[in-house]
């Protein structure tokens, strides 16, 4: 079993964790039986000026104060009336910042994951976007506001000590957020280079 990801990592700017929490490993301990896959996919998202954010233009309100919290929190909302989003609080307490887990490689408990995501044909498409991830996980919002540094059924595992090269990684626009105006465009989606749990094929690295 691989420690547990200290407080400090997450106490910095969503572009350094987003990058960061490429290849370590997300647990989900589920009745006893762990559930965990490495993380391949994320996005940031850079709180009041960002017009992504939930906490755009200092926005607070019972669904994101989970982002004002300190470094390491869970925050996990509801969508369109139909799925739950993982996301990884970064900075320090008031300083509403984010990472939106978007994918996984499933490796362990994957017999568990399947009968979560009946409609996922294969095993790359068990986690391959940040909703998927959370029925396979079984991660709803009774998770938002878990503190991830303490916490015995939601955290995130140290595999590797240092950040993946930029060689290894694409970096894109982020999905789904055209609303968001100039910041649709900003570069703050990061892929592990075509991975194939990745949430849909990313632009190849030059």
């Amino acid at each position: 079993m691989n420690l547990r990801l200290p407080r400090g990592f997450y106490r910095r700017d969503p572009v350094t964790v987003a990058r960061g929490l490429l290849g370590q490993q997300l647990v989900r301990v589920f009745k006893g039986q762990r559930l965990a896959g490495i993380i391949v996919e994320t996005e940031a998202y850079l709180g009041v000026i960002d017009r992504a954010a939930h906490t755009f233009n200092g926005r607070r309100t019972p669904r994101n104060e989970a982002m004002y919290a300190d470094g390491g929190t869970a925050y996990v909302y509801f969508t369109y009336g139909l799925h739950h989003c993982f996301n990884v609080v970064c900075g320090k307490i008031n300083n509403p910042l984010a990472v939106l887990v978007r994918a996984l490689e499933p490796v362990e408990g994957i017999d568990v994951m399947k009968r979560h995501r009946r409609a996922a044909k294969r095993r790359t498409d068990l986690c391959s976007g940040p909703a998927k991830l959370c029925e396979a996980l079984a991660i709803d919002r009774s998770f938002n506001t878990t503190d991830m540094v303490e916490s015995k059924t939601l955290f995130i595992e140290q595999t590797r000590a240092r950040s993946l090269p930029a060689k290894s990684i694409t970096v894109t626009p982020r999905i789904g957020i055209g609303y968001a105006r100039e910041w649709a465009d900003k570069p703050l989606r990061f892929v592990i280079i075509n991975h194939p749990h990745a949430s849909r094929p990313p632009v190849k690295h030059p």
